[in-house]
């Protein structure tokens, strides 16, 4: 059954970082199944052209720039600017469906009963996982009560891992909760040569091993302890090189002081964000991929990047990460840098057990977490909705 879906992403798009990697992929998929898709979104972000797809933007009544993630006085003010778009799109068009992403499944869930369609919602996170200050832990605890609110009512429910599927049925609905996994934040295979160049640009000489970490510099990624865990590293192993994949320029800044302090800032290289179709080829040009998140229970998206690219993996042993890795396809370490450090230490001498865990990861990649999975699990939730008519 052919749909005309509004979808509304309360996260930029398109841009990267986690939320809008998905959304790209909801797209994607929906449009190639023959759904037609208005999403409607915030003024930030890059435009994509998909097919069967058009993008509405909010209005930046606040004439913001850009929009921090996590609760924030802002993200309400534009969460109610979307909602009012929302109501103006609805009054002009028919939709078979509303699906709200995260805060916007609230608009979805109370649009769809004032226009008597179909709400579903898409939980992406743990709302707890962003704690940090009593006004952001007071509007989380806000959150996560509609949150909670809206699970009970929807019409469908997606959760983007099996922790936060666990977290949504513990809420208690007579309505079906699907877990989509998430996949790798690009379909682009790496390319030999354009890894090749990528790693001789990195290296400073032959020998050196790559250390890679992909990701925000959020609280949650575990970005302190990575960083805390370098000078040990470095001093140990002067052929490490760290490559940091993201954060702001601010964050680099601060982080490249602090490491100079230290005496471990010429073993580290910060890129900034790389374009997720470029970032394969970053990946397969490393030896090993640091995942130190600290809490939460979705699935870290930038594992499933990991598994693609069949490069060896140091994690920290947490429940997050427990979610899709195991002793198989990575080595765990407990979440304090001195475990971490120790653990990197660790892989860069025991080439063969690096080439055996990026093995099993690639594998993995291909079995469960590719588009093509993606598609066929978002279709089955779909035809859910069929079945409550």
């Amino acid at each position: 059954m052919n749909r005309k879906i509004l979808l509304i992403s309360p996260q930029p798009f398109f841009q990267w970082r986690g939320s809008p990697i998905r959304v790209r992929f909801v797209l994607k998929s929906l449009s190639e199944s023959g759904h037609a898709v208005d999403l409607l979104t915030l003024p930030f972000g890059e435009d994509e052209q998909i097919a069967n797809v058009r993008i509405i933007r909010a209005p930046n009544l606040f004439r913001a720039r850009q929009i921090a993630i996590g609760p924030s006085p802002l993200k309400l003010g534009f969460d109610l600017i979307l909602f009012c778009k929302a109501a103006a799109l609805l009054r002009r068009r028919r939709y078979d469906l509303i699906h709200g992403i995260e805060e916007a499944g609230f608009i979805a869930l109370l649009l769809a009963r004032l226009f008597k369609t179909k709400a579903v919602f898409e939980k992406h996170s743990d709302p707890f996982s962003y704690r940090r200050g009593m006004l952001k832990n007071f509007l989380l605890s806000c959150y996560a009560a509609v949150e909670s609110f809206v699970i009970r009512r929807a019409d469908l429910v997606i959760c983007t891992g099996a922790g936060l599927t666990r977290q949504a049925q513990a809420v208690g609905t007579d309505k079906p909760v699907h877990t989509i996994y998430d996949m790798a934040s690009s379909m682009t295979e790496a390319s030999p040569a354009r890894t090749a160049a990528i790693g001789a640009r990195l290296r400073q000489r032959p020998d050196e091993l790559l250390i890679t970490y992909v990701g925000s510099f959020a609280v949650y990624q575990g970005v302190e302890m990575l960083f805390e865990a370098m000078p040990t590293v470095c001093a140990a192993l002067p052929q490490a090189r760290f490559v940091i994949i993201g954060g702001s320029a601010e964050e680099i800044a601060r982080r490249r002081a602090w490491l100079a302090e230290r005496g471990a800032a010429e073993q580290v290289a910060f890129l900034g964000r790389v374009a997720p179709d470029e970032l394969p080829d970053y990946l397969a040009a490393s030896d090993i991929l640091a995942a130190p998140r600290q809490s939460g229970v979705n699935t870290p998206l930038k594992v499933l990047d990991y598994y693609k690219a069949g490069r060896a993996i140091v994690a920290a042993d947490v429940p997050s990460n427990q979610l899709i890795l195991n002793e198989t396809t990575a080595l765990f370490a407990q979440p304090d840098p001195a475990s971490f450090a120790a653990q990197l230490i660790r892989l860069a001498g025991d080439p063969a057990l690096r080439q055996r865990l990026g093995a099993n990861g690639r594998l993995l990649y291909e079995q469960k977490y590719n588009f093509a999975a993606f598609q066929r699990r978002l279709e089955r939730a779909y035809a859910e909705l069929d079945r409550q008519d």
